[in-house]
């Protein structure tokens, strides 16, 4: 009895020793994993800032529109003002490579961001 309890003593300290160093190491990948993951976030919340001009029309356009057929009533032209769309925007669609590329970065952002959580999730556990 006396070899087994010291063999559980000398087991016991080697694996608490190998627990705490795997645990410390372990603390620290999920450290590294939140600073990136918060890091690619923002910087791919501002990408997705940046192209969200291009999944709407331009205002200037219809704008210019309204105006084109003012000055057509204006002088007199009333076939022709009543011919041209009184707003482009609803004639306007955004373009496909534009569509996939806002849906891969929203899909980036929201894996960046599961990534984040489950960071989160293993520090507190």
């Amino acid at each position: 009895k006396d070899n087994r309890s010291r063999f559980l003593a000398a087991y016991k300290k080697v694996a608490e020793e190998h627990d705490d160093e795997f645990l410390e190491q372990y603390n620290g990948n999920m450290d590294v994993m939140l600073i990136f993951s918060g890091l690619f976030s923002a910087v791919s919340a501002a990408f997705i800032v940046s192209m969200e001009s291009n999944l709407s029309p331009d205002p200037d356009d219809t704008t210019h529109a309204l105006l084109t057929q003012l000055v057509l009533i204006g002088l007199g032209n009333l076939t022709a003002a009543g011919s041209t769309p009184a707003a482009p925007a609803s004639t306007w669609s955004p373009p496909i490579a534009s569509i996939r590329i806002q849906s891969i970065a929203y899909a980036s952002l929201s894996f960046s961001l599961l990534a984040a959580f489950g960071a989160v999730l293993g520090k507190q556990w």
